[in-house]
């Protein structure tokens, strides 16, 4: 068995941190979507847009995708035979929040962070019941692997905080003091074991993610670090949409930080999609099950295009709206000037709640 390592041995103690999402990688890992109170008729159009974001990383970094038993088949017939396909039983496909946080140290060794996990909420508005399977998708990883396994006292998802790899952390009011996370731990000592889990040395705040996310407001679709000291942010125009005043709630903390080495933050904004809602086909589409967030027509989807994956070599980002698409594919172009900048036509998976970042999690070089 993996080891598990005793509360008491603290990675940042150790000498763990988590490097940035744009430090080198030595994979991805992903899962493959099937439930069908999710994913519109029977998760297959969801499974080739899975398929594409999995083709393009390929390019730059190998890609291991975690599939059930019965999917199994199906999954190493569609994917490319370089993507790796691993037997790995999970609830549902959100890799990002389910899957390890990797932490490096400096002697070359890998660990990985299992944090709690409760489905966004647990009973208390999670979005999916039961979730006993992701809840032990990042020991599996770890055993795969064989590294260590640092079991963490606090209910995070991955897509709650993105790390500039020198010490800065950013996140959201909105989720990580959600009292459906961790109602017994105020904003203190959640730094506290932000610092002692992944080597961090300042947490900044935004007040909310993107609007209607159902998330609670993870900040990987509302602002992510491109670089050391430079940031990338969803912008609304539209004194009108409500995602203007979160958008500009965000800036106003962005501008006035600086990071944990004392620089001020370089803010590029990406235009917000939009915006999107379901439609009628897509809702019906998708079966009605107990335990399951319903999907209805008219619904606003939260949609970004800072949801995107930083690879080795590529970036891949979603294609959502083409009054958008090439704007935010240029910007990003800018953010990235030594990466190939490619989208995918990430609807489907969008309607599933989230996107390419969201499905994706990397497994940093040590």
């Amino acid at each position: 068995m993996t080891e598990v390592v005793s509360p008491d041995a603290l990675p940042a103690r150790l000498g763990f941190r988590m490097p940035a999402e744009f430090a080198p990688h030595d994979a991805c890992w992903m899962l493959w979507p099937q439930r069908p109170d999710n994913w519109r008729l029977g998760a297959k159009p969801a499974q080739q847009a899975f398929v594409a974001v999995a083709t393009v990383i390929a390019e730059s970094e190998t890609v291991f995708v975690g599939v059930s038993d019965e999917q199994y088949e199906n999954a190493r017939h569609h994917l490319p035979a370089h993507v790796r396909v691993v037997e790995l039983s999970s609830n549902d496909a959100w890799m990002r929040d389910v899957g390890p946080t990797f932490v490096t140290h400096p002697d070359g060794r890998l660990a990985v962070i299992d944090w709690d996990f409760n489905a966004w909420g647990g009973l208390k508005g999670g979005l999916y019941f039961p979730w006993d399977k992701d809840r032990r998708i990042r020991r599996k990883i770890a055993e795969i692997l064989g590294v260590p396994c640092f079991a963490a006292p606090l209910v995070l998802e991955g897509g709650a905080i993105h790390v500039d790899g020198e010490g800065t952390l950013i996140t959201t009011e909105e989720c990580l003091l959600n009292p459906n996370r961790n109602p017994e731990l105020d904003r203190a000592t959640q730094e506290r074991l932000l610092v002692d889990y992944l080597g961090i040395e300042k947490v900044i705040w935004l007040p909310a993610g993107c609007y209607q996310d159902e998330t609670d407001g993870h900040v990987d679709n509302l602002c992510a670090f491109v670089a050391p000291g430079e940031v990338v942010l969803t912008w609304c125009d539209d004194e009108n949409d409500p995602q203007h005043a979160i958008s500009r709630d965000a800036l106003a903390v962005l501008t006035r930080a600086t990071d944990a080495r004392g620089r001020p933050l370089r803010v590029h904004k990406l235009p917000q999609p939009g915006p999107l809602y379901i439609e009628t086909e897509e809702a019906g589409g998708v079966d009605r099950l107990s335990g399951s967030r319903p999907r209805r027509p008219g619904d606003r989807l939260a949609a970004s295009y800072v949801n995107f994956y930083i690879g080795n070599h590529v970036v891949v980002m979603p294609l959502l709206d083409p009054n958008h698409d090439d704007v935010a594919r240029a910007r990003l172009g800018e953010c990235f000037p030594d990466r190939k900048v490619i989208g995918v036509p990430a609807r489907e998976i969008l309607l599933g709640g989230g996107n390419i970042h969201c499905i994706t999690q990397q497994q940093p070089r040590p």
